[in-house]
């Protein structure tokens, strides 16, 4: 196998030295591994012997002493994976050296080690995905693709078995650490369900691309996907609908089509297990107050209305929410603590996003509980019913708080009445993310001006569905998550849009990281996603890992980035079996003649919202609001 200077690593570490030559790994070299870093080494060994047909052998000190091989230089033959106190968080070094030889460059591969140090298990497991790349394309096939048939032997006619496999790594000394702790990706499995195997099949492709955080979202006005033994009508009734919107809800037709499903506890479990296998730590979302009409269409006394209208069939902004009663947060602090018993992460996503008080204001009850929990507005004697968003959040993240996790909320449900250890994604723009900051909320950056995939990645005229803003690779490569500008307090629109929290001010919240979001009104297969996923996850991934550099379109480092994507990283996802965008435009298969999308114009709502944007539900208008409605109609949504 040839290697170029360049080995075209996705994402670049920070240093990258290239010896020339390469290291043959064959059937039986040990693998070593300190204890604290084997379930990397197991992975790692685990889809290397799958992709060469190999056998790969654990080995414990002792025995790798014996075979002439030291854990601490790596010298002798082998793979050694060991811990370096001298390394960031998160960081690893590899240095692939060839056995000694009178050559400065040996010409072709020969016997060499191996030796990875990390920091901890999160860079041994960089560490095992940067090998997997090293090892080249055929090292994302789940089977060795080493049989060849005999010249001109007639089809179906026995062949040699396979023998035992190798496989080479160029000889190079790799240091690299992650840019942000927080690089996460959600996977909306609400809109349009994704069975279980789909769901792990994206989780190893995040991880691949140094990923370590999977936003589940789990619950929609469109179904609910998660098992809750206390509630079963959630997913006996809320994970099914009759059937789906294709298209924008604006000119869309109906498919007539039943859709739906749900993961029982232990799938979610399973998901849970394999994720951290993967160094990923699944965040699952339960949205509140908003976004659960299907919830009220399996527990009608939930809601606002009261009445069993069913599952929800379109997209856009529902007007149907949570009665934000003692009965709802009871219903789904339950709901919670089984949530708990599920997921072991630190976090748990609540939503809080897109509520429109309009049914609460109608409400006469409800008004009357604004005013009874003191939520008023300019005026003390008149109840404000918004607050309640804020208030009903809150409340459940205390109960997360409780239970020792912390809440994740979408940046409307950042109030004065939010838990100080509550966690902000900014997804309507960049000022809320700068806000929740400066109100020392720690905050994961998601715009949908720059990391929305579902939103349209060219404007080829055959493209599928185009919808939201149009994001191509180059423009998602070129994302800074908390500009200079805005850093420094250049606020531009953040006035109108974002509400500071009051009372006595703290420090500054700490920028997590960044977060791209895939949500599928649009995308109703694995296939979809992987359309509309890849390969700019890919340049989202060098942003969230590799270090702070200027990737504007058209410079260097944007051009560099294209080249390593062409020439090493699509082939990578060709033998993984991804079914991405072509940089070029979609495949003719890949397109969805006749059904409409609605794109939107960046650079005029930017000039609008400014650093805000203009997106979600907004009191006080804007885009993506409707005039006025009935009342059992929808708004519209960013990307629907």
């Amino acid at each position: 196998m040839h290697y170029p200077r360049d080995p075209c690593l996705v994402p670049k570490p920070a240093s990258t030295q290239v010896r020339g030559g390469s290291v043959m790994i064959e059937d039986g070299a040990r693998v070593m591994s300190d204890p604290a870093l084997r379930p990397a080494a197991r992975w790692w060994r685990r889809v290397t012997e799958e992709a060469f047909g190999l056998d790969l052998v654990p080995s414990v000190a002792d025995e790798v002493a014996d075979k002439g091989a030291d854990p601490r230089t790596g010298s002798g033959q082998g793979v050694v994976f060991a811990l370096a106190a001298d390394l960031s968080v998160g960081g690893y070094r590899i240095d692939v050296r060839p056995a000694a030889s009178d050559s400065a460059e040996p010409a072709g591969a020969v016997s060499g080690t191996v030796h990875v140090e990390a920091a901890d298990l999160a860079g041994a497991h960089a560490a095992a995905q940067t090998l997997r790349q090293l090892a080249g394309p055929v090292a994302y096939r789940r089977a060795a693709a080493a049989f060849r048939g005999p010249a001109g032997g007639r089809p179906g006619a026995p062949g040699p078995a396979p023998s035992g496999g190798s496989f080479e790594l160029p000889a190079v000394r790799i240091e690299d650490h992650p840019r942000f702790e927080w690089r996460g990706v959600l996977l909306d499995v609400a809109r349009h369900f994704l069975p279980k195997h789909d769901v792990l099949r994206f989780i190893d492709l995040a991880a691949a691309h140094r990923l370590n955080v999977l936003q589940l979202h789990l619950t929609d006005d469109q179904g609910w996907r998660m098992q809750v033994n206390r509630y079963p009508e959630l997913t006996r009734t809320g994970a099914w609908r009759r059937e789906s919107t294709v298209g924008t809800w604006r000119t869309g037709s109906r498919d007539g089509r039943p859709h739906g499903g749900f993961y029982t506890q232990d799938d979610l479990r399973e998901i849970v297990a394999f994720a951290r296998d993967r160094d990923i730590t699944v965040v699952p979302e339960i949205d509140v107050p908003g976004h659960v009409e299907a919830a009220v269409a399996a527990y009608p006394e939930l809601g606002t209305r009261k009445d069993r209208s069913g599952v929800r069939t379109t997209w856009g902004i529902s007007q149907d929410v949570l009665d934000p009663s003692e009965g709802s947060l009871a219903f789904f602090r339950h709901v919670l603590d089984e949530v708990f018993d599920v997921f072991d992460t630190p976090w748990i996503g609540l939503g809080g996003d897109e509520v429109p008080p309009t049914l609460w204001r109608g409400s006469p009850h409800i008004v009357e509980r604004a005013r009874s929990l003191g939520l008023v507005g300019a005026d003390p004697s008149t109840p404000d019913v918004a607050q309640l968003h804020g208030w009903f959040v809150a409340r459940l993240a205390e109960h997360v708080s409780d239970a020792g996790r912390r809440a994740v909320v979408w940046d409307e449900a950042m109030s004065p009445m939010l838990p100080r250890d509550a966690i902000v994604t900014s997804w309507r723009g960049y000022a809320q993310g700068a806000a929740a900051l400066e109100s020392g909320y720690d905050v994961v950056m998601a715009p949908e001006q720059a990391v929305y995939l579902d939103h349209r990645a060219g404007e080829h005229p055959a493209e599928p569905i185009p919808v939201g803003f149009l994001r191509t690779v180059e423009d998602v490569l070129s994302f800074e998550p908390l500009p200079a500008s805005l850093s420094a307090g250049d606020l531009p629109g953040q006035r109108a849009s974002t509400q500071r929290t009051a009372g006595t001010r703290r420090g500054p919240g700490r920028l997590l990281g960044t977060q791209a979001q895939v949500w599928t009104e649009h995308l109703d297969s694995a296939r979809r996603v992987d359309y509309a996923t890849f390969p700019r996850l890919a340049a989202f991934a060098e942003v969230a890992w590799s270090q702070q550099a200027d990737r504007a379109p058209g410079s260097a480092a944007s051009r560099e980035f294209l080249d390593r994507l062409e020439r090493q990283h699509l082939p990578r996802l060709d033998a993984y079996g991804v079914e991405y965008r072509p940089l070029a435009g979609p495949h003719p298969w890949q397109t969805r003649p006749g059904v409409d999308g609605y794109p939107r114009d960046l650079a005029a709502e930017t000039a609008v919202g400014g650093w805000a944007g203009i997106g979600g539900w907004r009191e006080d208008g804007g885009v993506e609001n409707r005039p006025t409605e009935a009342p059992d109609t929808e708004t519209s949504e960013s990307d629907a």
